[in-house]
């Protein structure tokens, strides 16, 4: 092997590794298991010799200490099979770039997982096919329903999105940042990973399996495991395989840097994670017991599933120290244990942990609120897309002042008709939807005008009171204003946030049936719930970690909303498992994350020098890097250009892929025509808005800087 490219970094580890005594025997039985598979001699793929090299018999005795041996050879012959599905796939379908017979191999995959033990299986063709079949039917007896499909779904997502990585091969692309981090997730394993955390140590209890802390620890080791990965395969996939999809690639890309300056800022994300993940368990997660009420013997397997996550961190990266896999030259040469070299201490790194506490992790809690910035600098923004406004904005604008009166939004001393007119929030409407209604304009512009309103709201009257509670209390009684069954809410209105979401709710539900009314409810659920997230930020006084803020920075601007409305508009032509398809979420997210860069782009003074905000994309890159304004803002603005560009090629290049791979109709086909072109009027539309409204011009800003309004009694929510 060639010399390595980069000098590994300094690991943040602060827990041990452990190694699980019934190593040996999962060791042998993984080898006797993976011959019967057809694994090894004659499979074109693996020799004997490859597996024992490779160790995975290691690798899960490390990151699964305590697990009786049974239950550490089932484990190991799961991580011996994903392994030799990842390199059967790069043999028989990346190298030779066959993408539909990649496809065809993947689409039988599925067939191999059924919920119920009694549905039967097809017979296996190849080893890959064999293990799955074998490897589901020993694992599943043991493992509730909820835990069936959460695991196949994150099985599925492994294996379907190598499509992903095959096609950015066939096309010579490099992922963006944020694209690599979600896509990583679904291709790298590391959620199928969590679920065998679960089958090793405890099942998650299904009335939180989908709540937010939960979902965090999942996907911050995810990123963790995945960037770790990348930072010890890097030269085996980027140099040899002629792999894209490594995050040291995405960042020596995005930033133009020398690949060593890649590995450490790689490090830092991943050390930023960690970090995310400590914080999310010691803060979110016993907040969620309390608030779902969850029993002792709930909250024992949330802790031990948690311990379990933190086990396979430390042990990961103990093998990845010793397998030949990897290039793991020099890894141990920041190690503060004075030449002891025993099971975990190259883990246990007290002086990265030090490092990381001292720098990074205090860093996120000292930003100094309410610094004059200046005015909000404006760069040269990127849109391929021209705007059109609908005719009936004029009437619109009236429209809403009265029905803002009407539910009482100008009442509470947060907002009057200036403020509402500087929000000019019709406009936004009329940007979004051209073609609308007079009748569907007025809607769209009330729900805008209630969710701008209450994302001012609740950091202005619960955060000035410090009151996370009753924030708490009114967010759920919020939900309760949304019924999925048709019939009225039971909720007395206190206050004009709830006062017009059951105006809303009733006029834009009426036609809809009980699933569409659940997936809308969960898209607002979503808005308020982060809400909650920012104003938990801002008692902390915490900047929040890079990849938590832009993931929850979709649901406080309200783009779920947005979309689910968007989606609904076009009926039952296209049907759900496209929307659910990854370029179809790629798309979203790429439209969503370019309008919510571009927010904080144009609402940087307004929300940092007159308000005391800590959640604007430009600060938090200034946190993570140190960096002064000019120089995160050049970080966000080529961020959101990407986003912009990935939007394009996923219309241009993965989308006719879509329409082929699910055999749609041409009917179908035109509405998805049509729902691109509302997604390139939704981001036109917000740019001409940002353009356009008085709210973040420094003029308006300075003769009305946020706070209540001063001939009103602050607002007081009546519970």
């Amino acid at each position: 092997m060639t010399q390595q490219p980069f000098e590994l970094p300094h690991f943040y580890m602060p827990y041990p590794a452990r190694l699980n005594p019934h190593v040996d025997e999962a060791r042998a039985h993984s080898t006797a298991w993976a011959r019967e598979m057809g694994m090894l001699e004659g499979s074109g793929i693996w020799e004997q010799s490859d597996l024992e090299a490779h160790d995975y018999g290691l690798l899960c005795a490390y990151t699964h200490p305590e697990c009786d041996g049974p239950a550490l050879s089932l484990i190991t012959d799961w991580y011996v099979w994903v392994f030799f599905f990842d390199d059967h796939f790069l043999d028989m379908f990346k190298r030779t770039q066959d993408r539909a017979a990649g496809k065809a191999h993947l689409d039988r995959l599925a067939l191999f997982m059924p919920m119920d033990s009694a549905t039967p299986m097809p017979e296996p063709e190849n080893p890959v096919e064999a293990g799955l079949a074998d490897l589901w039917t020993r694992t599943i007896p043991a493992m509730s329903a909820d835990w069936r499909r959460r695991f196949a779904v994150a099985t599925e997502h492994l294996l379907n999105e190598s499509m992903w990585e095959l096609s950015n091969i066939n096309e010579g692309r490099i992922a963006n940042p944020v694209e690599y981090i979600e896509m990583r997730r679904k291709v790298g394993g590391a959620p199928w990973s969590a679920g065998l955390v679960e089958y090793a140590r405890a099942e998650v209890p299904a009335a939180v399996s989908g709540a937010r802390p939960l979902r965090v620890l999942m996907e911050t080791f995810s990123d963790a495991v995945h960037l770790r990965n990348d930072l010890f395969s890097y030269q085996r996939e980027v140099d040899d395989e002629g792999e894209l999809s490594n995050g040291v690639l995405v960042l020596e890309t995005f930033f133009g840097c020398t690949t060593q300056e890649a590995a450490d800022a790689v490090n830092d994300v991943l050390t930023s994670r960690l970090h995310q993940f400590e914080h999310t368990a010691l803060t979110e997660v016993p907040a969620l017991a309390l608030e779902r009420g969850l029993t002792p013997d709930e909250v024992a397997a949330v802790a031990a599933y948690t311990q379990g996550l933190q086990d396979w961190q430390s042990g990961g990266h103990e093998w990845h120290l010793r397998s030949s896999r990897y290039m793991n030259k020099g890894a141990r040469s920041t190690n503060p244990w004075h030449g002891l070299t025993g099971p975990g201490t190259s883990a246990a790194d007290i002086g990265a942990l030090l490092a990381s506490a001292g720098a990074e992790r205090l860093r996120a809690y000292t930003h100094v609120p309410y610094q004059n910035v200046g005015p909000s600098l404006i760069p040269d923004i990127y849109m391929p897309f021209e705007v059109d406004l609908c005719p009936h904005l004029p009437g619109a604008r009236q429209r809403l002042v009265d029905w803002s009166h009407r539910m009482g939004i100008l009442e509470e001393g947060v907002w009057d008709e200036d403020r509402l007119a500087a929000a000019d929030l019709a406009l936004c409407s009329a940007g979004l939807d051209p073609d609308a209604t007079e009748e569907a304009l007025d809607l769209s512009a009330h729900w805008l005008a209630w969710g701008t309103y209450g994302d001012d709201y609740y950091p202005l009257v619960f955060g000035h009171r410090r009151d996370l509670a009753a924030a708490r209390l009114i967010t759920r009684r919020l939900a309760d204003c949304m019924p999925v069954d048709g019939a009225e809410t039971l909720i007395v209105p206190g206050n004009a946030m709830e006062r017009g979401l059951i105006d809303l709710w009733a006029r834009t539900t009426a036609e809809m049936t009980p699933e569409q009314r659940r997936t809308f409810k969960d898209a607002v659920n979503a808005m308020t719930e982060s809400w909650v997230w920012e104003l938990s930020n801002q008692l902390q006084h915490r900047v929040p970690d890079p990849v938590d803020y832009l993931e929850m920075r979709r649901a406080t601007f309200g783009s779920e909303l947005t979309m689910a409305l968007s989606r609904m508009g076009h009926g039952p032509a296209i049907p759900p498992e496209v929307y659910r398809s990854g370029p179809v979420r790629s798309l979203e997210n790429a439209a969503m994350d370019y309008a919510c860069l571009l927010n904080d782009v144009f609402s940087y003074q307004k929300e940092i020098q007159y308000e005391g905000e800590i959640h604007n994309s430009i600060l938090v890159v200034q946190n993570f890097f140190g960096c002064d304004y000019p120089t995160a803002l050049g970080v966000v603005h080529d961020l959101m250009t990407q986003r912009m560009r990935q939007f394009e090629h996923v219309v241009t290049h993965e989308l006719p892929v879509v329409h082929d791979d699910f055999d749609l109709s041409e009917e179908a086909r035109d509405a998805m025509d049509t729902y691109v072109a509302d997604l390139r009027n939704w981001m036109a539309g917000i740019l001409n808005w940002h353009r356009s409204v008085d709210r973040y011009k420094p003029d308006y800003l300075a003769r009305r800087a946020h706070g209540f309004l001063p001939d009103r009694a602050p607002a007081v929510p009546v519970i």
